[in-house]
């Protein structure tokens, strides 16, 4: 199958019959349309002396040049409103590269570390391409596939209120959920889906949903789905995505998995790496703290009895369960989120978590991903990750949309060597301090303190401290009901 070659210059979004100009003209391009097998004779991208990453190709198409304000790129006007309400004005570096080449109809390959801003890099030109069409029953318009249901659920969150003066309808298709309302949403129609690739091809299965009219494919978080073994799934799905449509991949890390998609999928993409580190930032503390085995129980019951919220990081369920027990018993208001959890429990857990009704949240890698926080400082891996790309995304929870953070990782004798190895992966050279329980140390980094000793219940929140709907913006930090708001600051792009 041929795929229409795509121009650089940028169709305005504003109204349906200026896309359909544009369509008519690259139908008119077709003629000179590349081999869907492209660049057959060019040998494979090469592969760093490092061997953590594949080598970005380069783009054979010009750029189109990164801008400085969200008033220079021709978004609707609903969208442009959106984003004059919500006060954001400044893009990331990733959406001021991003933007004008995926708003052109470029496929686009995005790298920049997590928090960094990548759901509006390509949500606003997923939104902003889609407007002014209607989809037909079971056939969306748009996809966006991650690996995970908060990321998913995040997502969704963070492009609704921009989806809403369009009048597109979206519909979140992941696991754990009535696979029966995805399906009526599906068949009532839904111009975007965002979707886990299991729940998604069950759904195909059924004949509740056909790719056959999606013209904008996202790939978000495409490292993870790699690793979580998705591949092969979410290779299935893009090839019933019409091989002419645009595609946008964007990832913290670019693995060579990552790189079979790309070379596969993608045509000639714009290439943005605004984040050469993949995840260690000016704004964040890297401290490795080495500990005794013996006082491992009470470093960690200290830590989550400090002022303010903390997500601390666990290799096993079990391990989170038995946690999250002890510092109940000790006083501290804590929660443990993990994948034998429904996911109606995940997202009541999440809720009661970023509204502070819990000040601890105690989880494994299904964490790491897909949650955002407002003015979540800390980040404890209680147990190492098992590699570099973990210590990335778990770290990645701290330090977004421009704040500040602090990501400690506590590591036992035995655990040194294979931490010293993760470190120099991942880029980071971390303050490495010897720390003991009840250190002054321990407590500046950390802001560790006594518990109370007082076992506490969670129970549900009063009615005015319960979470927010999608897309909730409550801010605030501390551990007791009735915290006091945090201090406001200006709003940017997430």
């Amino acid at each position: 199958m041929n795929r229409p070659a795509r121009s650089s210059r940028s169709a305005s979004p504003r109204s349906a019959s200026s896309r359909s100009a544009s369509s008519r003209s690259a139908s008119s391009r077709s003629a000179s349309a590349r081999p869907r097998n492209r660049r057959p004779s060019a040998a494979p991208a090469p592969i760093p002396a490092d061997g953590n990453e594949f080598a970005l190709p380069p783009s054979t198409t010009p750029l189109l040049p990164a801008v400085d304000s969200f008033t220079e790129l021709d978004l609707p006007d609903g969208i442009a409103a959106e984003l004059t309400r919500q006060g954001v004005t400044v893009p990331f570096p990733i959406q001021a590269a991003a933007l004008p080449n995926a708003l052109a109809g470029r496929d686009v390959l995005g790298r920049g570390r997590t928090g960094s801003g990548k759901t509006l890099a390509f949500g606003l030109a997923l939104l902003a391409r889609t407007a002014g069409q209607r989809a037909e029953p079971r056939h969306p318009l748009a996809l966006v596939l991650v690996p995970t249901r908060e990321l998913a659920q995040q997502v969704t969150d963070a492009l609704t209120p921009y989806a809403r003066p369009l009048r597109l309808r979206a519909a979140t298709v992941v696991g754990g959920m009535s696979i029966g309302r995805q399906a009526g949403a599906l068949r009532d129609g839904a111009e975007v889906v965002i979707a886990t690739p299991g729940r998604l091809h069950d759904l195909i299965e059924r004949g509740d949903c056909h790719l056959d009219q999606v013209r904008v494919t996202v790939l978000d978080e495409a490292d993870q789905m790699a690793d979580m073994g998705f591949l092969p799934q979410v290779t299935r799905l893009l090839r019933q995505v019409p091989a002419d449509g645009q595609r946008m991949l964007f990832s913290a890390t670019l693995d060579h998995n990552v790189g079979q998609l790309v070379r596969r999928f993608l045509d000639d993409p714009a290439v943005h790496s605004v984040d050469a580190s993949a995840g260690a930032v000016t704004t964040m503390e890297h401290h490795v703290l080495h500990i005794a085995d013996t006082d491992k129980r009470t470093v960690v019951t200290r830590v989550a009895a400090r002022d303010g919220r903390v997500i601390m990081f666990l290799d096993t369920k079990r391990a989170v369960d038995r946690l999250t027990k002890h510092l109940l018993a000790s006083g501290v208001r804590a929660a443990a989120l993990h994948g034998g959890k429904s996911q109606p429990q995940r997202t009541r857990t999440l809720d009661y978590f970023k509204t502070g009704h819990v000040s601890v949240l105690v989880a494994t890698n299904v964490a790491a991903r897909g949650i955002h926080v407002d003015d979540l400082d800390l980040v404890v891996n209680v147990d190492p990750p098992a590699d570099h790309k973990d210590y990335l995304h778990r770290g990645g929870r701290t330090a977004r949309a421009g704040g500040s953070g602090t990501v400690v990782t506590l590591v036992l004798p035995d655990q040194r060597r294979a931490m010293t190895g993760l470190m120099t992966d991942a880029g980071i050279s971390p303050h490495i301090t010897r720390v003991h329980s009840e250190d002054a140390e321990l407590a500046r980094i950390t802001g560790a303190q006594a518990p109370s000793g007082v076992p506490v219940t969670i129970s549900a929140p009063a009615p005015d401290q319960a979470a927010p709907g999608a897309g909730g913006q409550r801010r605030g930090r501390g551990r007791r009901r009735g915290r006091r708001a945090g201090a406001s600051r200006p709003r940017s792009a997430s």
